[in-house]
């Protein structure tokens, strides 16, 4: 494998309507071998892919900011170095048994859009870009895959998309899935019904775990990445270490907060979720730790909950949140993504019947079947809809959802 960025190797006109990333190679390339600035990578109001240049004040070797999702509050400005993105580039080259060509299929601008781009460059392949200009579509992808000339194929995608995917009609998307080396799935949990179709249909995913602190994902299927280390504290909290991890915020020193902290010549950053770690060395993400709903008195996993309601055949996919509440404190309150299928449950069954027309009519009949199953554990309220609110990078729009059901609760 390549042990420096060689740049794109390809002459190939992307596909209309895709954005031009040729300035955006040109410019990580030039700070990755330290002749540029470090680049932020941004989308105009027009879609277009803005190229920025930012001054980085004592960290001489950075390549890039990136902004986190913001999906939990106002986006950091991370700092990712060229000894961060080289051990990832690495250890990511090593987790897949090779370098090879990726499409890119996440927007540009965050983390995992910009390791496709950085990868690329290390590899000395040609990354292809899709046209999302009309969002993302199974066809758009198909098309976009069917560029891809090297034999070692690579993308990474969420969860959300990956579903769309399978479900697509047309037999030319799952066959230019099953060409993929590698699909790496990342940016929220990967529902366990959703592994095993794609498992089922030949497809090969990996799953991954990580933010734009620790250069993207930095463990793949439960397992670190050479280099990467992986400890629960005592609370629960995750920390992730090793050369992957970022120098730290731009704009927001956290010496007072220690998220970023050296130990024994060791990086590491205490991230936001809650794990463990099975005597193999295998971790699970149980969830976030500020997942906890005290609702009565009583703790409650909002992760958990989140569990139990995607067992409903009537539930695509669930958020649970806590929302203030005079009486409990707080209450536990869902927001769920109704299936278009429903069998096996009462709940999947009743929603079934009562149509997609009204939303409330389904939130009614889960409501009525959670309070039978799941007892002080379900939710006080329920937002029904086709889907849930997502960012541009495919996460879970997290406060728009909460800001919905506290309105619905307080309006009750």
């Amino acid at each position: 494998m390549s042990s420096e960025p060689t740049g794109s190797t390809s002459s190939n006109t992307q596909i209309t309507g895709a954005p031009n990333i040729e300035p955006a190679l040109k410019a990580l390339a030039a700070a990755l071998h330290g002749e540029g600035p470090a680049v932020e990578l941004s989308v105009d109001g027009d879609g277009h892919l803005v190229v920025g240049h930012v001054d980085t004040p004592g960290c001489d070797d950075a390549v890039a900011v990136v902004r986190t999702s913001g999906s939990t509050g106002t986006p950091k400005a991370t700092v990712l170095t060229v000894e961060s993105l080289a051990a990832s580039s690495m250890s990511t080259a090593l987790a897949l048994k090779g370098e090879g060509q990726w499409l890119l299929a996440l927007p540009v601008q965050y983390v995992a859009g910009i390791q496709v781009l950085v990868r690329s460059l290390f590899a000395g392949t040609r990354p292809w870009v899709m046209d999302m200009s009309g969002g993302f579509t199974p066809e758009a992808f198909t098309a976009a895959a069917l560029e891809l000339t090297d034999k070692i194929r690579f993308t990474s995608l969420v969860p959300t998309q990956l579903q769309r995917l399978l479900d697509a009609p047309s037999p030319d998307t799952l066959a230019v899935l099953r060409r993929f080396n590698a699909i790496l799935l990342g940016g929220a949990p990967a529902p366990a019904p959703l592994l095993a179709a794609a498992a089922e249909a030949g497809v090969r995913v990996v799953t991954t775990y990580g933010s734009a602190e620790s250069c993207g994902g930095c463990v793949y299927n439960g397992f670190p990445l050479e280099g990467v280390s992986v400890r629960v504290e005592p609370d629960g909290r995750i920390l992730l270490g090793g050369d992957t991890i970022a120098a730290g915020y731009l704009e927001a020193p956290d010496e007072a907060n220690a998220t970023f902290f050296e130990e024994d010549g060791v990086r590491w950053y205490r991230t936001s979720d809650l794990g463990s770690i099975d005597h193999d060395g295998r971790l699970t993400v149980l969830g976030r730790a500020d997942d906890v709903i005290i609702t009565g008195g009583i703790k409650v996993s909002a992760a958990h909950v989140q569990k139990e309601l995607e067992k409903s055949d009537a539930v695509a996919a669930a958020f649970v949140t806590g929302v203030p509440s005079a009486e409990w404190g707080q209450a536990v309150a869902a927001y769920v993504a109704l299936a278009e299928k429903g069998s096996g449950t009462g709940a999947g069954t009743a929603a079934e019947a009562v149509g997609f027309a009204s939303g409330r009519d389904h939130a009614v009949v889960l409501e009525q079947e959670w309070h039978r199953t799941l007892g002080i554990l379900a939710p006080k309220t329920v937002l029904a809809a086709k889907a849930l609110l997502m960012l541009p990078n495919g996460k879970p729009d997290r406060l728009a959802m909460a800001a919905e059901l506290n309105a619905l609760h307080q309006g009750k």
